[in-house]
């Protein structure tokens, strides 16, 4: 077991980051630097930055920043943040004699289609968010091939929910509850995915508990579910209980490009978002179900989230 005395996280003020930090300070590490474009000051990542503080070896970075919304940015901001940012959180990490360095990278790197992906599946990312991330993680590893001491893990999460997601999981909730969710075109498209409370717990323990000095792990249930049981799981949480009808592709897509003019109606309904439904996150997560095995059942997951939220929905 490997200890730290203090942790740099970057993009703290994110959804995935204010949860690790609260993981952190539970778990005992007192001295937290927070680095976000929207913390006082802020600290853009695109550009070289230094922070005051007593940094070393015993130091651990949490490199969560991104810009991942997609469709939803300019190919280039991408780029910039995701690229750029990796290379000065490295360059700090360097100046700063800090061995250690947790990575937050997609399951986009491996791009979009049906069959299974595990960790030794060639990426083929192909959005300029999978590329820009790809991008990062070799960035990361060039880092740590600098020095054998230096030692970094990579995690590829699916779908990360819960309190403060305001993404996927939030958007199914609310048009389960209006009734406005239907199946798109098919009932088992997988959507690998993984709870943001086991996310944060799990890449303090990589970074406690390296299996190996670089390492990449899937972050997702094993098996992934689809979404029908998605949607069946989150109605029984949450006392919904909604009958969830399946629509036909052809129909379906035409109701999204009318959505879509009229601005998705305020659920972000749109073509490309809608075609996102009928293809598949088929991410394994065997190697991490055998290292570091999720606390969380996908029920327990949102049963946890529904009482977090007061049991008055899922935000």
């Amino acid at each position: 077991m490997r200890n730290f005395n203090s942790a740099v996280v970057v993009g703290a003020g994110g959804f995935i980051g204010s949860h690790l930090c609260e993981s952190l300070a539970k778990d005992g590490i007192k001295e937290i630097s927070k680095i976000d474009i929207k913390s006082t000051p802020p600290i853009d990542i695109r550009k070289s930055f230094d922070i005051d503080g007593n940094f070393g070896e015993n130091t651990v970075i949490f490199n969560l920043a991104a810009i991942h919304r997609t469709p939803g940015h300019p190919d280039k901001e991408y780029f910039e943040t995701n690229m750029l940012g990796a290379k000065n959180v490295c360059d700090f990490a360097a100046k700063h004699g800090i061995k250690t360095i947790v990575f937050t990278s997609s399951i986009s790197p491996y791009g979009a289609s049906e069959e299974q992906k595990t960790e030794e599946t060639l990426p083929m990312p192909n959005t300029p968010y999978g590329i820009s991330k790809l991008v990062a993680e070799h960035i990361h590893k060039e880092w740590a091939a600098s020095s054998s001491e230096h030692f970094l893990s990579i995690a590829r999460p699916g779908i990360v929910f819960g309190k403060g997601e305001n993404g996927n999981m939030t958007r199914l909730f609310k048009a389960l509850k209006k009734r406005r969710f239907a199946y798109a075109g098919r009932k088992d498209t997988i959507k690998a995915s993984v709870y943001v409370k086991d996310l944060a717990r799990i890449l303090l323990e990589m970074a406690q508990n390296p299996k190996e000095r670089v390492q990449t792990y899937n972050c997702t249930y094993f098996p992934a579910p689809n979404i029908e049981q998605i949607a069946q799981t989150m109605n029984k949480a949450t006392g919904l209980n909604r009958f969830v009808p399946y629509i036909p592709k052809a129909p379906l897509m035409a109701a999204a490009s009318v959505a879509g003019a009229f601005g998705g109606f305020g659920l972000g309904i749109c073509p490309e978002r809608v075609r996102k439904l009928m293809v598949s996150t088929n991410i394994s997560g065997e190697k991490l179900s055998r290292d570091y095995p999720l606390r969380f059942s996908l029920d327990e997951a949102f049963a946890d989230w529904f009482n977090d939220c007061g049991q008055g929905g899922l935000e």
